[in-house]
């Protein structure tokens, strides 16, 4: 609870420095442009995303033997993003997500690791992009730009070599007899998951998909407030800028985003206030899409409630 006090007292902190730095009057202009038909178009297509971001979690996850239907994903799954809302950092729905989804599997450890892999799936598509954006446009990146590109670059790597070393190392014979089962059956999930590498890949073509459909919903926000930049500049910089708001200082990434996505953008041309103004309407909807997602898994578990997990590995 006091976590998530902070996180929501850094983001009020983030968003009043740049308002205090930048014409706020100018921000709120810019957002004052966007016609309602796009704020709903947008919205629908955030939500459109969101739906094969839930078919490539109940993917993963039944890769592993999770065994969840099609309606059980996608309660876990808009539960966890309505969740994002509320839980630490931009990951904090997963928690949720993976609650809910431990309560109807057939097997713990393909939530587990299935969940796992979701998430990695999405940072490793984000860094994707960012590969490719950089590489379309090494010529305009100024010092700062390689900089932030390479912070994150090596912050990924050094997480996943820490994961890495941390699975090698671990102490597995000082477990508990009931750990050691777990450990089998995590052994297991992803062993099964090995087994299965075209379906690893959709996954991660499904995780690329949702994430350029997020770019391009962005990209029609800038455009509408004014910012008119290469789409090959937002393949850049919008990735680089939602990996920076998955460090848990604020809630849900806001004000550490609109903060990224400035400093990327304003050397390919942008000004500081439209770039903030842009993030603040993703936030919008972001925040909308969240509340939609929580009402369609409040009203799903009226109708499709999640009972009849199955008994072979409850504990």
């Amino acid at each position: 609870m006091l976590l998530t006090i902070l996180q929501y007292g850094g983001s009020a902190l983030v968003l009043y420095l740049l308002f205090r730095l930048l014409p706020g009057r100018q921000v709120w202009q810019a957002l004052g442009l966007l016609p309602a038909q796009l704020w709903l178009l947008v919205l629908l297509g955030y939500l459109a995303a969101h739906c094969v971001g839930a078919a490539k979690y109940r993917l993963v996850l039944n890769i592993g033997g999770a065994g969840i239907s099609v309606r059980q994903a996608a309660r876990c799954y808009f539960a966890g993003l309505f969740g994002s809302l509320f839980l630490p950092s931009l990951i904090g729905g997963d928690i949720l997500r993976l609650a809910m989804a431990l309560r109807v599997a057939k097997s713990r450890a393909g939530v587990v690791l299935g969940s796992f892999v979701d998430r990695i799936s999405d940072f490793a598509a984000l860094a994707l992009l960012a590969g490719i954006g950089a590489a379309l446009v090494p010529g305009a990146l100024d010092l700062r730009s390689r900089k932030i590109f390479e912070m994150v670059s090596g912050i990924v790597i050094l997480a996943i070599a820490i994961a890495a070393v941390v699975i090698a190392v671990l102490p597995v014979r000082r477990f508990s007899f009931r750990m050691k089962r777990r450990f089998v059956r995590l052994r297991g999930a992803f062993r099964s998951m090995m087994k299965q590498p075209a379906a690893m890949l959709r996954a991660l073509s499904m995780s690329v998909t949702v994430q350029i459909i997020f770019i391009v919903l962005n990209v029609m926000l800038a455009d509408a407030c004014g910012l008119h930049l290469h789409f090959r500049v937002w393949l850049f910089a919008w990735p680089l800028a939602k990996l920076a708001a998955a460090v848990p200082i604020t809630q849900a990434g806001i004000g550490v985003r609109e903060a990224a996505l400035a400093a990327l953008l304003v050397p390919f041309g942008a000004t500081a206030v439209l770039a903030v103004a842009s993030g603040l309407a993703w936030d919008a909807i972001s925040i909308s899409g969240a509340i939609a997602g929580g009402i369609f898994a409040l009203i799903a578990g009226r109708f499709w409630p999640q009972t009849g997990s199955a008994s072979g590995e409850q504990t």
